[in-house]
């Protein structure tokens, strides 16, 4: 039945008769969403017209303009009625007596109603004080009366906005972001306001008004259907309750969900959610826009002036291949090509979150349309990059956010998608499922510094809480996710073991030490059987933190801590054996000799670089995965060589991700002697390697002396402009306590960082310390280092001078 059908059927168009169709529209069980409610304002607007022509017969110069939600057509059962009397400034008491007219009709009936009676001077006026009146004018619709004044008034309106927008935009963009700190955010809100809350109606109509400014736009695809979403759950919460009500109760979802024909409450609070997150990440793609157009309509004119006119190039700096900072969001390179690069997405999401730049639209659907599905398992780069985003700390949220918006997530990790938007009913946890999960990989980024494998780490907290999408017990059915996911994205065995342990018992420690008693040795010796390892437990403890800590401030407090921290003292101790010896170190290859014999031959630095590979990703893949390039150095045995090597890798902006020195007698040999020999494995940031003959060069000034690393590295630094990024944990040097026999071994965590290793090296050279052997590796963004030092004697340190030296070098990595 149409809407004329059901006026048709009234026969009076009085207030009786419109009650009347009113009420059998609304019990119409077939005619929902966006049908009914266009019907709804059809109706409304038939009656309304039909009183105002009975009431203003005579009266020239007077309109009745539909404006806000009611101008837009969206009338929920319950909604208000935004009216504007509009007249020429004629007859004011006339246009007074045709106002009660028409109000007291509508009250009578117990509708809300929000009028005014203006003239279009006034409204113009009224609505350059007022932002939100000039928002419900953008959406003014005629009603009855003169046309001419209602047309007219449109078009001045759109025009003072549009001519207002560089300052009433910022204005409307304060607004939202009041009202969000106020209301907080819609997609996870146990009981959240479907207008007012961040991501809600407001905000939509707020994206309406930014596109009609002209200034900039919204992404268009999903924000219609959205809004629809949340206006038929607005519909089916007025029906449900009988009251003009925004806010979704819980102990009214179950009837609105079915009302709207859904499973239960949460698949209700899962589509609100998702509604939520379409809007919000417009919102913030088009506030972003907004700032960069009045950006530069406030630098172009002075740029004109300093260049003589023009329009000047944006500025591009690189930050990693194939991925660049332009006008402060990070975009793709020219020379990226999406299609033939897998990793391209996770390298460049990355590369944002650690600059703490937001990842622009146009390079996320780019990269969403184009780029091939990754191999199983990863390639080791791939891997490397999404440990190094879960490690960017708070900026994270936004790019991964910014991916999911597009789908590329669940591309990635297709076990996500059972997560997304999940809603968690229980009082304790602030956040959904998958929110959760990166907000403990956020809380994880800082204690990275208290573990050897950050890697692990990081993604065990990307994955504790992944079993909640499925039947039982969520730890249990995670472990399976777990294996699974770990090795499809490239770890070893053992690694995937680790991982799903810690998946598994992610509430051991917890539960452990705050329901059972600690003095019982059957209590730990449980917890220890369980974990296994103390570098197992050493990740637990830490997962347990950073879990706690992203659930909501009643999930952790000191007291808590402070039992988890006991148990996992005691467990310790009933995991403590005789600590390692310095690893065997493999007898050297034929071609470490040769090089090793060669460097003592010539009296200088040897050099080869060979690409590493690991086997394919599947049988049918003819081409294994490039893993880097390996390269191997000897040099005659003489101080500084770590720093040297470490400094001119730097200088050409080489990424060491693994690295080893050990020296090499060659007593009996043909040439009789003492090497160093080390083993990188090294990927250029940007572009491709340099040749071995300017390396071996740049090496041979370095060792010389001639060459000044140093200032070679601060001038470079001081040529790009600082980012703000993330503010990494500080830097952690400790001394391992009873690690090896034959030396002392210091340990260094740190924020990987170009010349890192060159300053280690340097400062351990400057603690006249000779370094037996090196092990370096870079998981992510983290650096995880151990250094076998003796004294000059050849001897493990004192106690007190190794603590000198660690302390040392911790303070020269934190200036």
């Amino acid at each position: 039945m149409t809407s004329t059908g059901v006026r048709k059927e009234t026969g009076d168009s009085g207030p009786s008769g419109y009650a009347a169709a009113r009420l059998r529209l609304l019990g119409e069980g077939a005619r929902s969403g966006p049908p009914r409610r266009a019907a709804l304002a059809e109706l409304t607007d038939d009656w309304l017209s039909g009183l105002f022509t009975a009431a203003a017969e005579g009266l020239r110069g007077v309109c009745l303009v539909a404006v806000g939600g009611y101008g837009r057509g969206e009338l929920s059962p319950r909604s208000d009625l935004d009216l504007l009397l509009l007249h020429d400034g004629g007859d004011t008491k006339a246009v007074a007596a045709l106002a009660d007219r028409l109000w007291y009709p509508v009250w009578d009936l117990g509708l809300a109603l929000d009028h005014s009676v203006r003239t279009p001077a006034e409204a113009r006026k009224t609505a350059g004080e007022d932002l939100k009146v000039q928002l419900g004018l953008l959406d003014a619709r005629h009603l009855a009366g003169d046309l001419g004044l209602t047309a007219g008034l449109r078009t001045a309106v759109l025009a003072d906005w549009r001519n207002q927008a560089p300052k009433r935009l910022p204005e409307l963009q304060e607004l939202c972001a009041e009202r969000a700190e106020r209301q907080g955010e819609l997609q996870y809100l146990l009981e959240p306001d479907l207008k007012e809350a961040r991501g809600g109606l407001r905000d939509a109509t707020a994206l309406r008004a930014v596109a009609a400014s002209w200034l900039a736009d919204a992404p268009r695809e999903g924000l219609a259907d959205a809004r629809r979403r949340l206006l038929d759950v607005r519909d089916a919460l007025h029906l449900a309750t009988g009251r003009a009500t925004d806010r979704l109760a819980l102990q009214e979802q179950d009837q609105v969900a079915a009302e709207l024909g859904l499973l239960d409450a949460d698949t209700l609070l899962r589509q609100v959610y998702e509604a939520a997150r379409v809007i919000s990440y417009a919102s913030d793609v088009t506030w972003r826009e907004v700032g960069r157009v009045l950006r530069s309509r406030a630098v172009r004119p002075r740029l004109r002036a300093m260049l003589g006119g023009g329009k000047p190039a944006p500025e591009r700096s690189p930050l990693a291949e194939g991925v660049v900072q332009q006008d402060g969001e990070v975009v793709l390179a020219r020379a990226a090509r999406p299609e033939r690069d897998p990793v391209l997405p996770l390298r460049a999401a990355a590369a944002a979150a650690q600059a703490g730049l937001p990842l622009s639209l146009h390079a996320v659907r780019r990269m969403a349309a184009h780029t091939r599905p990754l191999p199983t398992p990863w390639p080791a780069e791939a891997r490397e990059q999404l440990v190094t985003l879960l490690d960017s700390g708070r900026p994270t949220v936004d790019v991964w956010e910014a991916l999911e918006a597009e789908g590329l997530i669940s591309r990635l990790l297709p076990d996500w998608e059972r997560v997304r938007c999940r809603p968690q009913r229980n009082a304790v946890h602030i956040w959904t499922v998958d929110r959760h999960l990166i907000e403990t990989a956020v809380r994880a980024s800082e204690l990275t510094r208290r573990v050897s494998r950050p890697d692990l780490l990081l993604v065990a907290a990307l994955l504790h809480d992944i079993g909640k999408g499925w039947p039982g017990d969520h730890s249990v059915a995670g472990e399976i996710i777990a294996k699974d996911v770990a090795a499809r994205i490239g770890f070893d065995r053992a690694d995937v073991a680790v991982l799903s342990t810690l998946v598994r018992h992610h509430l051991l420690l917890v539960e452990t030490a705050t329901r059972r008693d600690l003095e019982d040795p059957a209590t730990v010796h449980s917890v220890a059987e369980a974990v296994g390892t103390q570098s197992t437990l050493e990740l637990l403890h830490a997962l347990t933190e950073a879990d706690a800590l992203a659930t909501g401030p009643a999930a952790w407090s000191s007291w808590r801590g402070s039992l988890v921290a006991d148990l996992v003292k005691r467990v310790s101790a009933v995991l403590a054996g005789d600590a390692p010896d310095e690893p065997e170190a493999a007898a050297p290859t034929a071609e470490q000799e040769r090089l090793a014999i060669e460097a003592l031959r010539t009296g200088g630095p040897v050099l080869a670089l060979r690409a590493q590979t690991e086997p394919p990703a599947d049988e049918a893949s003819a081409e294994p995965e490039p893993l880097g390039v390996e390269l191997l150095i000897a040099v005659p045995d003489q101080p500084g060589v770590l720093p040297a090597v470490a400094g001119v890798l730097a200088m050409h902006r080489l990424t060491v991700r693994t690295a080893e020195l050990r020296a090499l007698d060659l007593t009996d040999s043909i040439e009789e002697g003492s090497a160093l020999l080390l083993n990188w494995r090294v990927a250029a940031e940007y572009g491709s390697l340099p040749q071995a003959v300017r390396l071996r060069a740049d090496l041979v000034r370095a060792l010389d002396g001639s060459l000044d690393i140093a200032s070679r590295l601060a001038e470079r630094d001081a040529a790009y402009p600082r980012r703000r990024g993330r503010v990494a944990p500080p830097p952690r040097v400790t001394v391992a306590p009873a690690a090896s026999h034959h030396a002392t071994v210091i340990e260094v965590r740190a924020q990987d960082a170009p010349g890192l290793l060159f300053r280690i090296g340097r400062a351990l050279e400057d603690a006249a310390v000779r370094v037996r052997s090196a092990h370096v590796s870079t998981l992510g963004s983290n650096a995880v280092d151990a250094f076998y030092v003796t004294g000059a004697g050849g001897t493990p340190l004192p106690g007190a001078e190794a603590a000198t030296v660690a302390r040392t070098l911790e303070e020269t990595l934190r200036t």
